[in-house]
């Protein structure tokens, strides 16, 4: 069983990779902007609990977000189910 000191660890790690593919995100496309120009598309999603809340600038993306953040939030069900499992 994990104890609380390795879950701190592995949330920081996560906190910090996220942040960092947030950084590179943006140096990427500051330097694809440079490069060309026209229409972007883009989105995201805010995912509250198992409830995903999506944004988008056209259909496209916004389906595309939506299908990707439900196959997050049944992955992490799924890792829950087998933490909870594991732990017994």
């Amino acid at each position: 069983m994990m104890d609380a000191e390795t879950l701190y660890g592995l949330g920081m790690i996560l906190v910090f990779t996220g942040i960092l593919i947030i950084v590179v995100a943006v140096i990427l496309l500051l330097i694809s902007s440079v490069r060309a120009s026209g229409k972007v598309k883009g989105g995201g999603v805010i995912i509250v609990g198992p409830f995903p809340i999506v944004f988008g600038t056209d259909k496209e993306s916004i389906r595309t977000i939506l299908l990707f953040s439900l196959v997050l939030t049944a992955f992490l069900v799924i890792i829950v189910v087998i933490f909870y499992i594991v732990s017994k």
